[in-house]
């Protein structure tokens, strides 16, 4: 299986944003995490589609995994496809037709993922699976950085890889919310090949490293390579 490292930039220093994204991917990140909360869906406000596009502009050619907690969801999609997302995905909650969200994210140009909170029963996979790219679980209740992980979503990723497995699909396992060092290889053997790591990783910089963020990185791909 392949790993993937996503920092999340809501964690990274904003005011150097450009900076901070070129530094971690060339410490060996794969995709920039892009978390939208819009004060409604979720309990905070944060970065629309403008700063998708500036990190474009600036020169970013990495996989962008646009991860919406907004509602309604359709009217912002085709503007972050607009401004260079790759991936986009949505909480079922927040849309009034999966099936219509996901071709709408189709139609975009970018790859659809469904996105589910601690709680949330993972019925509506059964319908959905083979129509998407990635499927998000959140180990943590989205809105707000720096909670710890919840455990029993480990329960839910295994049966998501199950499923994907046994369909023998081509679908991204992705996991947000608490992941770091100390677990990342616990949730890589529960079937997750994408993790989502904000303050563990831009939190965890080092001036003493060529790109600031090599040591952080190299510690979970460590970590990965014993599972």
């Amino acid at each position: 299986m392949t790993y993937r490292i996503a920092p999340s930039i809501l964690s990274a220093n904003f005011a150097r944003l450009g900076e901070e994204v070129d530094n971690v991917l060339k410490s060996g990140a794969d995709i920039v995490h892009f978390d939208v909360m819009d004060n409604h869906y979720v309990p905070n406000l944060t970065i629309g589609p403008l700063v998708c596009e500036a990190l474009r502009k600036h020169g970013v050619t990495a996989p962008i995994d646009v991860h919406l907690m907004v509602k309604p969801v359709d009217r912002i999609i085709p503007d972050f496809a607009k401004a260079g997302a790759t991936y986009i995905t949505f909480h079922p909650e927040a849309s009034e037709h999966i099936d219509r969200t996901i071709g709408l994210i189709r139609e975009s140009g970018c790859k659809p993922g469904l996105v589910f909170n601690p709680a949330t029963p993972l019925d509506v996979l059964e319908w959905t699976l083979d129509k998407l790219d990635m499927v998000l679980l959140m180990s943590v209740n989205p809105g707000f950085g720096g909670q710890k992980f919840i455990p029993h979503v480990l329960d839910k990723a295994r049966k998501v890889r199950r499923m994907i497995e046994e369909r023998g699909l081509q679908v991204s396992l992705e996991i947000d919310g608490g992941v770091g060092p100390a677990n990342i290889r616990e949730v890589a053997s529960a079937g997750v090949d994408t993790f989502v790591a904000g303050s563990a990783v831009f939190g965890a910089g080092q001036d003493s490293d060529p790109q600031r963020y090599n040591s952080i990185i190299a510690a979970l791909r460590a970590e990965l390579a014993k599972v």
